[in-house]
């Protein structure tokens, strides 16, 4: 069995110094927890996996093609592949997990 705790996942991902720490692969799947700061800007470009976030803290905004909607804890929001999309006008530190099926081929 492999199990994770978010307060360590958030450590380990604050000392890597990186915004994405993906802490779980397997070929049909992968999971990371993905941090923006507040202000900051996500750089990331569409995908070739489908993908589902879970807002586990702070507040913004994400856009999915040309549709805006606020995202707070307990936000879960499904991303087609290919599909255009980023968070934007984050007023608290967004840390989102990522789950990515099959696994992603380049973090974001």
């Amino acid at each position: 069995m492999d199990a994770f705790e978010i307060s360590q996942l958030i450590i380990e991902q604050q000392r890597s110094g990186r915004s994405y720490l993906e802490f779980l692969r397997v070929p049909t799947l992968s999971v990371g927890l993905y941090n923006l700061p507040v202000g900051g800007v996500d750089p990331q470009q569409p995908h070739t996996e489908d993908e589902v976030y879970y807002v586990v803290g702070g507040r913004g905004y994400i856009r999915v093609e040309a549709e805006d909607r606020t995202v707070e804890p307990g936000t879960v929001i499904f991303v087609a592949a290919h599909v255009e999309h980023r968070f934007h006008s984050i007023s608290e530190d967004l840390k989102i997990l990522v789950f990515f099926a099959p696994a992603e081929n380049n973090n974001p």
